[in-house]
């Protein structure tokens, strides 16, 4: 872990969006934060649980890091939502999740325990109600009831919750970004996910907002790094409209990175947006390298060059 965050803050980077979850419904001997046992969830407070993420505080802390942590996933990566909905109600509808009375205190419950425990923590700077809450998840199976209603009453739910038990920190959805738009020419901007980002902004207990960018498996492929800069101008301008932060907390290309990456995040100073954070930064650690899902950036790389130059780009725009 310290190896990790000093690599990032050398770039001159300030802030690390991590998990904040992993549900599982078997031990393993890795880190775990909530063990279900049929309906009933139980959180990790032992070394290998709460005790791991107080070591991934302690170490941003001493890199001079701080922390944006989601708190669940759309994806059955480290359990998530279908985990919730699976156990508690058997149904394969993944937007169960936001709907039904019981998982709903049950992901309150873990927010009660997770949150509660960090409440007074300076190194964490918002937790993220979920990592990029769709109506569908990795089974691409839903009710087909979920609309983009659906999402945003819950993001109104949960995001006024975490607020009743922390008012020290700021609160973000973690979502894609996604518009609604119907009939738009790309997917993204159509609302067909369930995700209306101009209305989940304007939530009251919703602090700042948050978007993703992968133009390649979003169909973007001929247009990679046009459409991208499109869309960090249409969420800057959406930022101004709002008068809330808005961040670019995720974004990639496998192809011709250093060109694309320039590109993209000089129109992040230019347009005025927040900020933005890379996905995903990546080491070389002892023995071991860290994952790459092919888009990970490593020190000895071509991109690290640029995102230094950048984040001393967007300090000095203030």
């Amino acid at each position: 872990m310290n190896q990790a965050f000093a690599d990032i803050a050398k770039t001159g980077a300030t802030t690390v969006r991590t998990w904040g979850f992993n549900d599982v419904t078997a031990t393993s001997g890795w880190a775990y934060y909530q063990l279900w046992n049929g309906k009933t969830a139980t959180v990790n407070t032992g070394a290998l649980g709460l005790g791991n993420f107080d070591n991934v505080v302690a170490a941003a802390k001493a890199n001079g890091l701080r922390l944006i942590v989601a708190l669940t996933n759309n994806w059955s990566d480290y359990g998530g939502m279908d985990v919730y909905t699976k156990q508690i109600t058997g149904s394969a509808n993944h937007d169960v999740f936001y709907t039904d009375s019981n998982v709903q205190a049950a992901y309150k419950s873990y927010i009660s325990t997770f949150v509660g425990r960090y409440k007074n923590e300076p190194t964490i700077l918002a937790w993220e109600l979920a990592n990029e809450p769709r109506c569908k998840g990795s089974s691409g199976i839903s009710s087909g009831t979920c609309t983009t209603s659906t999402v945003t009453s819950w993001i109104k739910s949960a995001s006024a919750y975490i607020k009743s038990i922390d008012s020290n920190h700021l609160v973000a959805v973690g979502d894609e970004g996604f518009f609604n738009q119907p009939g738009a020419p790309t997917y993204p901007y159509q609302g067909s996910e369930g995700i209306d980002f101009t209305a989940n902004l304007a939530v009251s207990t919703i602090d700042f907002g948050t978007f993703h960018m992968y133009p390649e498996p979003w169909g973007q492929s001929a247009n990679v790094t046009g459409w991208g800069t499109q869309w960090i101008i249409d969420h800057a301008s959406a930022q101004k409209a709002a008068n809330k932060p808005v961040i670019l907390e995720e974004f990639g290309a496998t192809s011709n990175q250093a060109t694309t990456y320039t590109t993209w995040l000089n129109t992040v100073v230019s347009s005025g947006l927040t900020g933005d954070l890379i996905w995903q930064a990546g080491s070389k650690l002892s023995g071991y390298t860290s994952p790459d899902d092919g888009y990970a950036v490593y020190p000895d790389g071509a991109v690290y060059p640029i995102v230094t130059k950048h984040a001393a780009a967007l300090k000095a725009r203030g």
